[in-house]
């Protein structure tokens, strides 16, 4: 089943917020539509949010939940926003095997859109990288 739907792709996952290819299409411009539930990666180097400096927290582009806080999100160099940790229980990851190799798939645990990858190489506290698509995000400012 795709994600478009109850069950995210390849698994026997299900999310709170279940939406048709149709109504996720109406409801997201193009570009979110295919990094969220199409599995897509934007260009790097292209999101505002690779520069957004202000207090506030990071959320879907697809449902609204909250993902990431300001104060998690750092420099890595990568042309990507990112991360050393989300907001607990906002995000849920799963083995991806595309590409011919093996990463963590990063998604929204609430509507299952695809947000990224984590990877073992980010600061401390955490070491991990959430190197996430701007696309999948939007930045709501704190106050």
């Amino acid at each position: 089943m795709s994600l478009f739907g109850t069950k995210a792709k390849d698994t026997d996952e299900t999310f709170p917020v279940q939406k048709t290819e149709a109504e996720w299409r109406a409801e997201l411009p193009p570009e979110a539509f295919r990094v969220l539930r199409e599995h897509g990666t934007e260009r790097p180097g292209t999101s505002p949010l690779n520069v957004e400096k202000r207090d506030g927290l990071f959320v879907c582009a697809g449902c609204g939940t909250p993902l990431f806080r300001s104060d998690t999100k750092y420099e890595s160099g990568t042309g990507w926003p990112s991360f050393w940790a989300p907001i607990e229980g906002a995000v849920a990851t799963r083995t991806d095997r595309s590409f011919f190799m093996t990463r963590t798939e990063v998604h929204c645990a609430t509507c299952g859109g695809h947000l990224g990858h984590v990877f073992p190489d980010g600061p401390r506290p955490t070491g991990e990288r959430y190197c996430m698509n701007g696309a999948a995000m939007q930045f709501k400012p704190a106050g």
